[in-house]
């Protein structure tokens, strides 16, 4: 590669937005290139997040199949074991797998070149590559792409600098597991790698500052969620007020010798001290926008650190757009490359399009899974004043109570004028898969007969979905399997 070129799009990162922009930027047949700044080429989803993660989800599942076997008919000779460095084996292969196949072969084929380093933008729309393999190389586009992500963060707790603690990032590099971790966070990550960690044997214990875990999304998933984790022998702590973390030791003579970690924590007013021989820390992302030159282009950022946008994906800098977690929630993998796709459409095809951010799924890959789209009861009451609500038990699905897998709810909001649909929210099994028809049902705007007036497959998870609307219209507590 020369140390100067010329390009019709380059783009500051490697992830999921970049590799969206730089497919419809092929399709437009024009010139590209990226500087891949931080993790390996694919970004947190493949690297570190979603492939990772619910590989490991996977496998814990199947550790624990004996133990939450339902039928007296399935009998296990012994408890199955999951050997946790054999299991990161396999999930580095499926990573390099993935990596190599939906990445760097991608990129291959659409003709980008990519310069491996910590890339600046330097000058308008010019990228220099500062530090790493291709160090001193200089790529300039016509229009430039910030889609450098995400990383971890943590809250400012007195002592947690001074600990050493595991991330969603860094946990990946161990092969060695605690006997004991406890687990600052309740969110999704929280709440899938604390399954993760105990389904292969780990005592977790999870605080959250909050009053309940999954704050963020409709109330009756959270405490679904956190019965569900402590009838599994999870411990979960909400509420929290965090006062300091430290080192736990013991007198080893001159010296104490750390033999954990210790959070200091008040709930309900009563001062408690929780240890563990290792703590996690999934208390969210941070924008990747600090060091890479937008303050010298003109590209302002928002209090947070996110780099501002408008609607369209184009920063204070007209030449410059951005996309992906450095502009802010919803941080998924799959939001990032609608985000790149648009921001290419946007500066070289003027079509101003944009996102429905209220009608983008966002899913926990815990079991019982959780999902949920649109507008919460809470949303809906302060906007309206009044709510047009119903939830149903997965208790009282057939499919559920055949399989014996009966834990979860689906609720629904409705309009309370027009019926339609503007808000779903459900915990159970299968919820990942039922969420999309929920959100093609707000995206477009269908009502609650819409719903009903289509027929379902019996007997399926995704009836729960049909019969939430159903109870708008009936008792479903005294409804035959088929109606309607």
């Amino acid at each position: 590669m020369t140390s100067d070129s010329q390009y019709d799009l380059v783009i500051l990162g490697g992830g999921a937005a970049a590799f969206a922009a730089i497919t419809e930027a092929s399709r437009r047949d024009l010139s590209t290139a990226m500087v891949n700044t931080g993790l390996p080429i694919g970004g947190t989803c493949v690297n570190v997040g979603c492939v990772p993660s619910k590989h490991l989800l996977a496998v814990a599942e199947s550790g624990a199949a004996a133990s939450e076997n339902p039928f007296d008919a399935v009998r296990y000779p012994e408890e199955p074991t999951v050997d946790w460095a054999d299991a990161f084996d396999g999930t580095d292969e499926l990573v390099e797998r993935f990596r190599q196949e939906n990445y760097i072969d991608v990129a291959e084929h659409f003709e980008t070149d990519i310069y491996e380093g910590y890339g600046q933008l330097v000058d308008d729309t010019t990228i220099e590559v500062v530090q790493g393999t291709d160090e001193g190389a200089r790529i300039t586009g016509n229009k430039a792409l910030v889609a450098t992500g995400s990383s971890p963060w943590a809250p400012s707790i007195d002592g947690l600098n001074e600990v050493e603690y595991y991330t969603s990032e860094t946990i990946l590099e161990e092969r060695d597991l605690p006997e004991r971790i406890v687990i600052i966070g309740g969110g999704y990550i929280a709440l899938e790698w604390g399954q993760i960690l105990h389904r292969v044997g780990v005592d977790v214990t999870i605080l959250q500052r909050s009053e309940r875990v999954l704050s963020g999304m409709e109330g009756q998933l959270g405490r679904e969620m956190q019965r569900a984790f402590e009838d599994e022998g999870i411990d979960v702590v909400t509420g929290n007020d965090f006062q300091r973390v430290r080192t736990s030791a013991t007198d080893g003579g001159v010296e104490a010798i750390q033999s954990g970690v210790a959070v200091e924590t008040v709930v309900e007013g009563a001062e408690q001290t929780v240890t563990g021989d290792a703590l996690f820390v999934a208390t969210g992302v941070q924008p990747n926008s600090e060091g890479i030159g937008l303050e010298s282009v003109g590209v302002e950022t928002n209090d947070d650190g996110t780099i501002h946008v408008d609607e369209h994906f184009q920063t204070t800098n007209p030449d410059v757009y951005a996309a992906g977690d450095v502009i802010g929630e919803p941080e998924l993998e799959t939001v990032a490359a609608k985000e790149g796709n648009h921001a290419v459409k946007n500066a070289f095809g003027d079509e101003g399009v944009s996102i429905d951010y209220g009608a983008v799924p966002a899913v926990v890959f815990t079991s019982p899974e959780v999902a949920a789209v649109g507008t919460t009861e809470l949303e809906y009451m302060d906007e309206h004043g009044t709510c047009s609500c119903r939830t149903v038990q997965m208790e009282d699905v057939p499919r559920a109570k055949a399989v014996k897998n009966t834990d979860g709810l689906v609720q629904v909001v409705k309009h309370h004028e027009t019926d339609e649909i503007v808000g779903v929210h459900m915990v159970g099994p299968r919820a990942a898969d039922m969420i999309m028809e929920a959100t093609l049902a707000v995206k477009f705007g269908l009502t609650i007969d819409d719903i009903i007036d289509t027929v379902h497959p019996f007997p399926t998870f995704s009836e729960a979905f049909k019969h939430a609307c159903q109870a708008f219209r009936r008792d479903t507590t005294t409804m035959s399997c088929c109606i309607e």
